[in-house]
C-alpha cells in the first residue's frame, strides 16, 4: 500500500476507505492497532480522510467486524469475521459463498476471489458491512479444490503450451510447461491436473495427466465428456484379471442350497442392443385361479466379495454410465455380459421375489430367496409388444397373463398417487464412426410397463419386508430408494407458470393431492406444443430421488416403502440391498452400522447424479454434431425457455434446443419479463413466450461448447 498520502489525489470516497481498511486488517487479523497506526499505513494525510476512517472504525466495531480492547485501539473480532463454506463462481464476475453454517450467502467479488473454483471449499472474511448492502468478503484461504483436473484442447507453442477449456468451472486458460506435456500437441484433447495457482498470475499451473486423442474424434470427444465430469472411462487392468480368474462353473452343492426354478417358463425382456441381461420373469399357475410370478435377479453378490479388489472398482463407480454410443460398466465385461447376466439356455444364479398372485393383481404371499434359473428366451421389447397386440407368437399366453397383472398394478398404482411422467427418450443412428445420422424417440408402451410394474413391486417388496419391523423388534438398518414430497413454493410457481400458457392446475395442498393435480395437468397438455416444456419444467419442480437409510417414502411412486433390488448389475445400492437381505433374511445377523451406510448412500447418491449430467452431456453433444450438418436450413420450433439475454427455442422433429439471442432481434428494443415468462418489444409489443411457434435458422453449431445458435425467422 502506498504511503504517499491523500493530498492531490481528491477526496477519497467511503467505498475506497472501507476497501483499504478492511485489506489492513484482513492482512494484520491479531494485531492491535490505534487511528494514528492505521492512518500511517494507509497514507491518510489529510483531515477528511482521516475523520471519514474514524467514523468507520465506529461502524465496524458496530457491526461486529472490529472489537475494540482498549478505549480507541482496534483489533479484527475473533470468528464472526471468519467463514467457511462453498464458493460458487458466477459468469458475471459477482461469485457467491455458502457459508457452512446455514446464514445468508456472502458477495465476492473476482478481484477479492483468490482464484476460487465452484464448489471449493474456502475460508471467507467478511467485510464491514455497508449500509443498504449485502455481505460481502474475499477469499484467504482455499481449503479444499474439489476440481483440480480439467479437459479441453491443447494449443503448443514453441516454448510453451496451454489448455484452452470451455469448462464452466475453470475462466481461465491452463498454462502447461512444455516438459508437462506428456507428448500431447496442438488439436489434442487432453485431462490437465492443476498444480498452482500463484495470487499474481491470471492463468494457473497444470501438467497433462492423459491425452485422449484428436478433438472431434467420437472416441476423445466421449472420453472427454466422461472425463469432464471426473468419471473412468477405462477399466482398471488388474480388476479385469480379477474378475477373469471367477470360476465359470457353478458347483452341486451350491445348486442344492437353492431354490430349483429351470423348470419353469422362464424369459427376459430388454432393448434389443442389450447385452446384460440382470432381471427375468417366470410364470406358473398355482392353482384356484391364482399365479405364481418369479422376479429373478442377478446375484451378483455370490461373485462379487465385499471389500475385494471387484467391489472396491464397483462402489467407486456406484453406477454404470450409458452414454449415446457406449455403456461404461460398473463391474468388469465377464461379470456383467457374462457370470451374472441371465442369458437364455444357461443355468445363472438369482435373487428372487416370488410372488403368489390373483387375476386382480393382489399379492396373496410372496418368499424372497436365492434360486437357480434357465431363461427359455431372450425377448426384445418391439417383439414383446407385437405379441400383446396381435394376441400370438411364442409365449402368447404367459405374456398375456404377464401384461394384464402389470396393466391392472400399474392402474392401481397411479390412482394411489403415483405421478405419470411418460417423457420419450432420445435415441441417435451412428454410422461406424459414431457420426449421427438420425434422432429418433421411444415412448413407454405396454411392453415398457410390464417389466416396469414387477421390477417396482420386487423393490417396493423387498424394502417392506425389512422396513416394516414386528411390535418391539429394533429397526434394521437398510438401504431405501426415497423421494421427498416437492416444495409447495416450487408447486405454486407451476401452477402460476402453467396458467401464463392458458392451463389451470387444480389447488393443491397433501401428498395424493398436488399429485392428482400434477397427473391432471400432464394429461390435459399431453400431445400439445407445450407438453415438452411444461414436462420439463414439472420435473425441475421435483425433488431429486437418493438412497437414504432414513425411510420417508417415496413421493413419486405413491410408495411408503421402496428401495434398489432390481438392478446389480448396473447399481451399486442393489448390490447393497442384496447383501444386507442375505445377513437379515438368511443369516439372521445383527444390523449394520448406520453412520457407515447412509456414507454408502449419499456416494451412490452423488455419482448417480453426475452419471446422469454425462448422459445428458453426449445427448447435447451428438444433438450438435447432427445439427452441424444443418447449418442455414430452417425448422418448425417451438420456445422452450426465455431468459434476459433472449430465448431458447426446440426444434419440433427432433427436440435439439439452440439459442436465439436477443441482440439478434432487429425489428424493436426487447425487454425480459420475467414475471410473465415472456420478453416483449418496446415499440410494437411483440411478444415471445414459452409454447409459442417459430421458425428458425440453424446459424453456428459449437461442438466444444455443446451449443446451438439459432435466428428467427420471419414471416415470408
Amino acid at each position: 500500500m502506498s504511503k504517499k498520502g491523500t493530498k492531490g489525489k481528491g477526496r477519497l470516497n467511503k467505498g475506497a476507505v472501507v476497501d483499504m481498511m478492511v485489506d489492513f486488517f484482513n492482512r494484520n487479523d491479531s494485531r492491535i492497532v490505534s487511528p494514528k497506526e492505521i492512518f500511517k499505513e494507509l497514507g491518510l494525510t489529510s483531515t477528511s480522510a482521516r475523520t471519514l476512517c474514524v467514523n468507520i472504525l465506529d461502524d465496524m466495531v458496530f457491526d461486529g467486524y472490529l472489537i475494540e480492547p482498549e478505549f480507541r485501539k482496534y483489533r479484527l473480532a475473533d470468528n464472526s469475521s471468519i467463514l467457511v463454506g462453498t464458493f460458487l463462481r458466477s459468469k458475471d464476475g459477482y461469485n457467491e459463498f455458502y457459508p457452512e453454517d446455514g446464514s445468508e450467502p456472502v458477495l465476492i467479488s473476482e478481484r477479492n476471489s483468490a482464484h476460487a473454483l465452484t464448489d471449493d471449499v474456502v475460508r471467507v472474511a467478511l467485510f464491514a458491512r455497508r449500509r443498504g448492502r449485502g455481505r460481502e468478503g474475499e477469499v484467504v484461504e482455499i481449503i479444499k479444490r474439489t476440481h483440480d483436473t480439467f479437459v479441453g484442447e491443447l494449443s503448443v507453442e514453441r516454448h510453451y503450451a496451454f489448455l484452452i477449456t470451455e469448462n464452466r468451472l475453470m475462466p481461465n486458460d491452463i498454462f502447461i510447461p512444455k516438459d508437462l506435456l506428456k507428448g500431447g500437441k496442438s488439436g489434442d484433447k487432453a485431462v490437465v491436473k492443476l498444480l498452482e495457482w500463484p495470487l499474481d498470475s491470471k492463468n494457473p499451473v497444470g501438467k497433462v495427466i492423459d491425452v485422449l486423442g484428436k478433438s472431434g474424434d467420437n472416441n476423445t470427444e466421449m472420453n472427454a465428456i466422461l472425463a469432464e465430469y471426473g468419471l473412468p472411462y477405462t477399466y482398471p487392468a488388474a480388476v479385469e484379471q480379477a474378475a477373469e480368474q471367477l470360476s465359470a462353473e457353478i458347483p452341486a452343492e451350491e445348486i442344492a442350497a437353492r431354490k430349483d426354478f429351470r423348470g419353469v417358463t422362464t424369459m427376459t425382456i430388454d432393448p434389443a442392443d442389450a447385452k446384460d441381461f440382470d432381471d427375468a420373469l417366470s410364470i406358473r399357475p398355482a392353482g384356484d385361479g391364482l399365479w405364481e410370478i418369479g422376479v429373478h435377479i442377478a446375484d451378483v453378490s455370490h461373485y462379487v466379495t465385499e471389500g475385494g479388489l471387484i467391489d472396491k472398482e464397483a462402489f467407486k463407480r456406484a453406477t454404470s454410465i450409458y452414454l449415446v454410443d457406449r455403456t461404461i460398466p460398473m463391474l468388469p465385461e465377464r461379470l456383467c455380459n457374462n457370470l451374472c447376466s441371465l442369458r437364455p439356455n444357461e443355468d445363472k444364479l438369482a435373487y428372487s421375489v416370488i410372488f403368489t398372485m390373483n387375476e386382480k393383481a393382489e399379492v396373496k404371499k410372496f418368499d424372497i430367496a436365492r434360486t437357480v434359473i434357465n431363461s427359455d428366451h431372450r425377448f426384445c421389447y418391439d417383439e414383446v409388444q407385437e405379441i400383446i397386440e396381435k394376441g400370438e407368437g411364442l409365449y402368447c399366453d404367459e405374456i398375456k397373463v404377464l401384461n394384464m397383472l402389470a396393466q391392472k398394478m400399474r392402474e392401481k398404482r397411479f390412482h394411489a398417487g403415483a405421478i405419470d411422467f411418460q417423457q420419450a427418450q432420445v435415441h441417435f443412428r451412428l454410422d461406424d464412426n459414431g457420426k449421427p445420422l438420425s434422432v429418433y424417440f421411444s415412448e413407454s408402451n405396454e411392453s415398457h410397463q410390464l417389466i416396469e410394474e414387477f421390477m417396482l413391486l420386487a423393490n417396493r417388496t423387498v424394502a417392506e419386508k425389512i422396513g416394516r419391523k414386528a411390535p418391539n423388534a429394533p429397526l434394521k438398518t437398510f438401504v431405501y430408494r426415497i423421494h421427498d414430497q416437492p416444495n409447495p413454493e416450487k408447486i405454486s410457481m407451476l401452477s402460476k407458470f402453467v396458467s401464463k400458457l392458458g392451463y389451470k392446475m387444480k389447488s393443491a395442498s397433501g401428498r395424493t393431492t398436488s399429485a392428482s393435480a400434477l397427473n391432471s395437468l400432464l394429461k390435459e397438455v399431453h400431445g400439445s406444443k407445450e407438453q415438452n416444456v411444461i414436462e420439463q419444467i414439472s420435473l425441475r419442480t421435483m425433488q431429486k430421488a437418493r438412497y437414504s437409510t432414513e425411510n420417508i417414502g417415496h413421493y413419486g411412486l405413491a410408495f411408503r416403502y421402496y428401495t434398489h433390488f432390481t438392478s446389480p448389475i448396473r447399481r451399486y445400492p442393489d448390490l447393497l440391498v442384496h447383501r444386507l437381505l442375505h445377513r437379515y433374511l438368511t443369516l439372521e445377523a445383527r444390523t449394520v452400522s448406520k453412520p457407515k451406510y447412509e456414507d454408502l448412500c449419499e456416494h451412490c447418491s452423488a455419482q448417480e447424479q453426475v452419471a446422469a449430467n454425462a448422459e445428458r452431456a453426449s445427448i447435447k453433444y451428438k444433438q450438435v454434431e447432427f445439427m452441424s450438418e444443418h447449418i442455414g436450413e430452417e425448422f418448425d420450433a417451438v420456445i422452450s425457455g426465455v431468459t434476459e439475454w433472449g430465448f431458447y427455442a426446440e426444434i419440433n422433429e427432433n427436440k435439439c434446443e439452440g439459442m436465439i439471442p436477443m441482440r439478434t432481434l432487429q425489428d424493436d428494443y426487447y425487454e425480459f419479463d420475467e414475471a410473465n415468462y415472456c420478453i416483449i418489444g418496446r415499440r410494437r409489443r411483440r411478444k415471445f413466450t414459452i409454447g409459442d411457434a417459430v421458425r428458425i435458422r440453424i446459424m453456428r453449431a459449437n461442438l466444444d461448447r455443446k451449443q446451438l445458435d439459432f435466428e428467427l425467422v420471419e414471416d415470408l
